[in-house]
């Protein structure tokens, strides 16, 4: 999409610079980028202390076979995949 924006000269070196971009589209983008992951990351923050990590030898072996089952049980598809259809196409002149 474009878009006109008029942007501080020197804001825009300076993240240039520290970012190494090679152009200004390439800074705006990357910002806009990290604008989106810190929205995320303010979520992972608003879970800390609620979540609880128990990376034991024990703990891996029980959620894979836990994972197993699962997946072994899955149901069925309560459809049928259709056969793809290629139309024909005409001869050329």
């Amino acid at each position: 999409m474009r878009t006109n924006i008029e942007i501080d000269d020197k804001l825009m070196e300076t993240a240039m610079a520290a970012g190494g971009f090679k152009t200004k589209r390439e800074a705006v983008e990357e910002g806009l980028r990290m604008i989106a992951r810190r929205k995320v990351y303010d979520g992972l923050l608003a879970l800390r202390g609620q979540l609880q990590w128990d990376d034991s030898e024990e703990s891996w072996a029980l959620t894979r076979q836990e994972n197993a089952l699962q997946v072994n049980e899955a149901p069925a598809a309560p459809y049928a995949p259709e056969a793809a259809v290629v139309p024909k196409r005409g001869r050329g002149k």
